[in-house]
């Protein structure tokens, strides 16, 4: 009786994990992003009309149509009567309303995460701020500390609050903190008018404001993050009330 020697294994490779193709309308939009990188367009120029571009990409009206709507959406299209599409650069825009509707509501939790962001930003970028920080940089920090003593309302005050740190993270020279910031100043904004009083930022958040420059002119490094990371941290006491219902809740 033979018995058969079995065979080598053979080898036995999976199959290829498929990648979804996109759509056709994520594929139009695609090439029309490629078409403008490749044609080297600049704001302000036109884009091919929409029979134009269902010409040159052999796709139907819709595709193209629902491929414009997006760009739009996205603030890089946009388009009028008579005129047709034109390239603008609203994206900050609409990101800047993306952040607002999704922060409606400030939470503890929102505080925490916004505040815990710029103190990495703030207060953990240190050293770039002493190596960069000028006398030009000083007086406007006090300029704008000087308006926000004199502000005649808490929305007013907010602006000039605002303004301060962005201007003190522009010592930085770094655009996409700056940007960032920017996208922010909504819900920024939300938590500077909840957690304080006119009378607050007329004197409490401007005697902090000037300890944080005064730290900043001397170069002195501890009294600079114990300013900034006090200051940013005084408003916890507006979310105290719902702090106590989650501990009741538990």
């Amino acid at each position: 009786m033979t018995t058969k020697r079995p065979g080598k294994a053979a080898n036995v490779r999976a199959p290829a994990r498929e990648h979804a193709a996109p759509s056709a309308v994520d594929a139009m939009v695609i090439k029309i992003r490629k078409l403008i990188s490749d044609g080297g367009l600049q704001v302000g120029d036109g884009l091919p009309t929409e029979k134009e571009l269902c010409e040159r990409f052999d796709a139907g009206r819709n595709t193209v149509r629902e491929a414009m709507r997006i760009l739009k959406a996205y603030g890089v299209v946009a388009v009028r009567p008579k005129v047709g599409a034109t390239l603008i650069d609203d994206r900050m825009e609409r990101a800047l309303d993306l952040f607002s509707f999704n922060t409606l509501d400030i939470s503890r939790r929102t505080f925490n995460d916004i505040q815990g962001f710029r103190k990495l930003i703030e207060v953990g970028t240190v050293d770039t701020l002493f190596d960069n920080v000028g006398p030009s940089d000083i007086a406007d920090l006090r300029e704008i500390n000087a308006r926000l003593q004199s502000a005649q309302s808490i929305p007013e005050a907010s602006e000039q609050d605002f303004s301060f740190h962005l201007r003190l993270v522009s010592i930085l020279n770094n655009r996409a903190v700056r940007d960032v910031y920017r996208i922010m100043k909504p819900v920024i904004i939300r938590i500077m008018e909840r957690a304080k009083e006119l009378r607050d930022f007329n004197q409490d958040t401007f005697e902090q404001h000037d300890a944080i420059v005064d730290a900043l002119e001397q170069r002195d490094r501890i009294h600079y993050q114990y300013a900034l990371v006090s200051h940013l941290d005084l408003g916890l006491w507006a979310f105290e009330d719902e702090t106590k219902a989650e501990k009741q809740a538990v």
